[in-house]
């Protein structure tokens, strides 16, 4: 028992520390207790031995149910009718956790996108954030006579836009389950009818990874960079493909400091065709 510095409320006694309270000495008032333990809750169902916490996975907005249904999980130790029945029991709890034709578009979607940013490995915010893309275009009621897997990539597209990360339509068809058209046909019906904030991509963001994939040195990375910076002063970016022209000022600084570097190869990084990483080239050298 240690006395405090405090007085009490109540007949200005003092106040003593016993356990978790904290009571006057003169009248017996108690003054505080149950004393916060911030400390985890040494419980769990699942896995007791290596993780005693009892709190369960975060809330995300990249699940239909933000991640709150339970499952029915697996033993070997069950035989005969007792694993048969838990094996119905699951696959009639499956059934229950989608109880609309809405849910059952929104799990397949947010699959998609999931598999779309694990593939081209971005932040777990984008995907967050196109599954709330995807959930606004559902609510609008813009999905009729379009697909699934358009929107789900048309979302990802879009939140790099807004979030400036550099990913080209190519690269997004490249892995998802849509073509051009569309993505292409998703991304308007987003942009139009939800004022997405979206902007010109600047070439500057594809500058670094093209550079790592075609092997290039810090060197012609930087004059690159400045090339770009050079080109958008001059207005050179205004109306072109932003890759292309990422490409184009990569090229013209591998031609100055004498790095291996052909047309072909800054083209096919860019995805466009060498004539277009030429005309960029050409109005540089003027």
């Amino acid at each position: 028992m240690s006395a405090t510095a405090t007085d009490c409320p109540e007949c200005d006694g003092s106040v003593e520390q016993q356990g978790c309270e904290s009571v006057c000495a003169h009248c017996g008032l108690v003054v505080g207790e149950d004393a916060i333990d911030p400390g985890p809750e040494w419980r769990s169902f699942e896995d007791g031995d290596t993780n005693r916490a009892r709190t369960g996975a975060p809330l995300t907005r990249s699940r239909h149910d933000r991640g709150l249904s339970t499952e029915i999980g697996r033993s070997t130790r069950l035989k005969g009718r007792k694993r048969r029945q838990i094996s119905r029991l699951r696959r009639e709890h499956n059934r229950a956790q989608i109880s609309s034709k809405r849910e059952r578009n929104q799990v397949y979607a947010f699959t998609e996108i999931r598999r779309i940013v694990s593939a081209l490995g971005l932040s777990e915010a984008i995907r967050d954030r196109a599954c709330v893309l995807f959930e606004s275009a559902q609510n609008e009621s813009l999905l009729q006579g379009r697909t699934l897997e358009g929107f789900a990539v048309a979302a990802v597209y879009a939140t790099c836009r807004t979030d400036g990360v550099a990913r080209t339509v190519d690269e997004l068809c490249a892995v998802a389950r849509a073509d051009r058209a569309e993505l292409r046909a998703a991304y308007d019906a987003l942009n139009r009818d939800l004022g997405l904030p979206t902007g010109p991509i600047d070439p500057r963001e594809y500058v670094p990874r093209f550079a790592t994939t075609l092997d290039l040195s810090t060197e012609v990375r930087r004059r690159a960079e400045e090339l770009v910076d050079e080109a958008s002063e001059r207005g050179l970016v205004s109306g072109r493909n932003p890759a292309g022209v990422a490409a184009a000022c990569l090229y013209t600084a591998a031609r100055e400091l004498d790095a291996a570097l052909t047309q072909a190869e800054a083209a096919d990084v860019a995805d466009v065709t060498p004539a277009t990483l030429r005309g960029t080239y050409t109005e540089l050298q003027d």
